[in-house]
């Protein structure tokens, strides 16, 4: 039997949904080997350590490594032998290894090939993935429009988008019919360094849609070892990240700990996702969460790395297709 969960690991409700998402979520891309090589073992262990620390959110795609990461998932998530309706599962539909392919046969064919691998009945969220490079048109009439047949069908109970650029979102969200899309994944600009996703909040509070941010570490950027090599950053933004990690770290602070933390005090965000593939990775991130809700933030570090990035303070990149 799972350990209860923890207690001090909030559940925050997603929107218009019903779903009351832990507030971190298990980013499950990892599992598929894309930052290195990951053991089944290691993939089962992380996914089991996260449930039994309060994480009841998991997030995958059928790019993440080839579709490595949904078996993986799957797995790790049958192992667990809990009733279905205790955790969360989304995934993706439209980007995978071959390219970018958003028409209704193929995402109709793909949440059968996805829920085969996850060894699930039916995914809580399907979300259009990274939709900047398909036709934000073809999402509107064709693609939505397939997905709200798969929810007819019973294969997924609520329907979203992601992507990098926010006016994705409006784009999409001003053309369709309120309540047709529950669920926004955002990445990369809600963190110490970027925050320009606030701004987007009202505005998808008042259409109801849930908000989920990925990458609270800026995809590396805020972490001691710094970025992979193939990160978009700009040089200077690359370089001001290092400072402030070097600065904390000289403090006797986590960079990455502080921009988990700064990520997750805003509660308007209803889940902050980040990547996992290890049971010590998992419990770095529900202790973050955990020491968030007793303590509260360190804001005088948080001020002073502020500070440190202030000169390139909510600089992005343009999307573009990295792999790692």
């Amino acid at each position: 039997m799972a350990s209860p969960p923890h207690p001090n690991l909030e559940l925050r409700p997603l929107g218009n949904t019903g779903l009351k998402l832990s507030c971190v979520g298990f980013g499950a891309s990892p599992l598929g080997s894309v930052f290195g090589p990951v053991s089944e073992h290691d993939a089962i262990s992380s996914v089991r350590e996260a449930f039994d620390l309060g994480i009841n959110f998991f997030d995958t795609s059928p790019y993440y490594g080839g579709t490595l990461s949904e078996k993986m998932l799957g797995k790790g998530l049958k192992a667990l032998g809990v009733p279905r309706n205790e955790y969360i599962v989304s995934t993706k539909c439209g980007r995978y290894v071959e390219g970018f392919d958003f028409s209704a046969e193929r995402v109709t064919k793909s949440i059968d090939e996805s829920l085969a691998r996850l060894q699930l009945d039916y995914v809580d969220i399907l979300q259009c993935h990274d939709i900047e490079f398909g036709s934000l048109d073809q999402i509107v009439n064709e693609t939505i429009p397939a997905l709200q047949k798969l929810r007819e069908a019973g294969k997924i109970r609520f329907i979203g988008i992601t992507g990098l650029p926010l006016s994705v979102f409006t784009y999409v969200l001003d053309r369709v019919p309120p309540g047709t899309v529950d669920v926004i994944l955002s990445y990369c600009h809600y963190s110490v360094n970027d925050s320009t996703l606030v701004d987007l909040l009202p505005y998808l509070k008042s259409k109801g849609v849930g908000v989920i941010s990925a990458s609270p570490l800026a995809m590396g950027l805020l972490t001691e070892n710094g970025p992979p090599e193939w990160h978009p950053a700009s040089a200077e933004l690359k370089s001001a990240c290092q400072a402030a990690a070097a600065f904390c770290k000289a403090k006797g602070k986590n960079i990455s700990k502080l921009a988990m933390q700064y990520s997750l005090a805003n509660k308007d965000i209803s889940s902050v996702l980040v990547g996992m593939n290890s049971v010590r990775q998992v419990k770095e991130n529900v202790y973050a969460a955990t020491e968030l809700a007793t303590f509260g933030k360190d804001q005088e570090t948080l001020s002073e790395v502020e500070a440190i990035l202030s000169p390139v303070k909510n600089q992005t990149w343009p999307s573009g297709i990295q792999e790692s």
